[in-house]
C-alpha cells in the first residue's frame, strides 16, 4: 500500500428550509479523491433526525432529493444523464452553488491515506456532531 497521502475535496450537504433566511442544518458529506478514483456521499437517513433538521420543509420530498443526489454520486443510471458523466464532473455538478432547499457548502481540501475513512470521519464530525 502506498504511503503517499491522497488529496481530496469535500463539501457538506445542507438542508436550507428557508433560503431567504440562509439558516441551514448539515445532512450529508460528499468526498472526491480524483487520484484514488473515489467519489462518495454519506447522508443522514434517520427520519426523525432529518425531520428535526429540516424544519418545516417537506421531509418526504427532501428524501427523494437525497436519493437523487446519492444516485448521481454513485453513477447509477436511475440518477439520469448526470449520473453517467465522469466522477469529477458529477462532484462538481453536485457541489455547484445553487439557491435551493439542498445546498452544498464551499468545497474544502484535505489529505488522507484512506478516502472512505476520511468520508466517515467528516460525516461524524460535520453531520452527527452538528446540532439540529
Amino acid at each position: 500500500m502506498s504511503t503517499q497521502p491522497i488529496a481530496y475535496n469535500y463539501a457538506v450537504l445542507r438542508v436550507v428550509p428557508h433560503v431567504h433566511v440562509a439558516a441551514f442544518a448539515n445532512v450529508g458529506v460528499i468526498l472526491h479523491a480524483r487520484t484514488a478514483e473515489f467519489l462518495g456521499l454519506r447522508l443522514l437517513r434517520d427520519p426523525e433526525l432529518l425531520r428535526a433538521r429540516a424544519g418545516d420543509a417537506d421531509v418526504e420530498l427532501l428524501g427523494r432529493y437525497l436519493d437523487a443526489c446519492e444516485a448521481i454520486c454513485r453513477g447509477d443510471a436511475a440518477g439520469g444523464p448526470l449520473a453517467l458523466i465522469s466522477p469529477s464532473e458529477r462532484f462538481h455538478w453536485l457541489t455547484a452553488p445553487r439557491s435551493d432547499v439542498l445546498q452544498f457548502s464551499p468545497v474544502h481540501e484535505g489529505l488522507t491515506a484512506d478516502p472512505a475513512c476520511a468520508l466517515d470521519e467528516l460525516f461524524a464530525c460535520c453531520v452527527h456532531a452538528s446540532p439540529p
